[in-house]
């Protein structure tokens, strides 16, 4: 599961990477480090071509047994496109998207001290994550994240991991059949191309509250 992932690049970098339109600057309120339930930068196609904008990564879902009133639950990862939470969205085009991110963290270590082991694309300033996105109507338009299993790269950490693009493999997991999006996450996606960054930062420590507005 990935509950953190960064994106330290500027919205015109960004932009520049993908292929689309610098978007309106004041309207990227995202932050560097990027939580479940919080703003983060989706690319996605809209009459024929790839544009940049916020959205609020997970897909609010309201528990069974949860007090009228109670704030949803962001689901921000996708465990299987064929699941019929998923299925319907992910054979629709429109509602694929790329994730940016310049690294994506998992919790390392005992119950209590876990700390941040971060992993990056080799010689990769930015890179993208496979997602879904809809409009929803408690937080506007929401993306989700697909996951896979773990290469031999991240299984000293965990044994799931976001299923990651090549840049020529955007257009068709953006673009191709169902069938072409199921393929990437039952890939496996090569070991050598991950670097591994262990770090002391504790997994818990306190968020940036004045860069990361609350949205939950």
């Amino acid at each position: 599961m990935c509950n953190l992932y960064t994106e330290r690049l500027s919205a015109a970098e960004v932009a520049a990477h993908f292929g689309v339109e610098p978007p309106d600057i004041a309207a990227m309120n995202v932050p560097d480090e990027v939580y479940p339930g919080y703003p983060g930068m989706v690319v996605r196609e809209a009459e024929g071509k790839r544009v940049l904008q916020s959205m609020v990564w997970g897909f609010p879902l309201v528990l069974r047994g949860m007090k009228p009133g109670s704030k949803p639950k962001p689901v921000n990862n996708i465990a299987d496109l064929r699941k019929p939470m998923w299925v319907g969205l992910a054979r629709k085009p429109q509602w694929r998207c790329l994730i940016p991110l310049t690294a994506f963290a998992e919790a390392e270590g005992e119950k209590g001290c876990k700390t941040r082991t971060w992993f990056n694309l080799k010689e990769q300033p930015v890179f993208a994550w496979a997602g879904l996105w809809r409009e929803s109507q408690e937080w506007g338009a929401v993306y989700s994240g697909v996951m896979t299993d773990c290469n031999e790269a991240i299984r000293p950490v965990h044994d799931r991991m976001p299923v990651l693009l090549h840049e020529d493999e955007y257009d068709r997991w953006l673009g191709g059949s169902f069938d072409e999006a199921v393929a990437f996450q039952d890939r496996c996606f090569p070991d050598d191309l991950i670097e591994m960054t262990r770090t002391s930062d504790p997994w818990n420590k306190p968020r940036m509250s004045a860069s990361m507005p609350s949205l939950l």
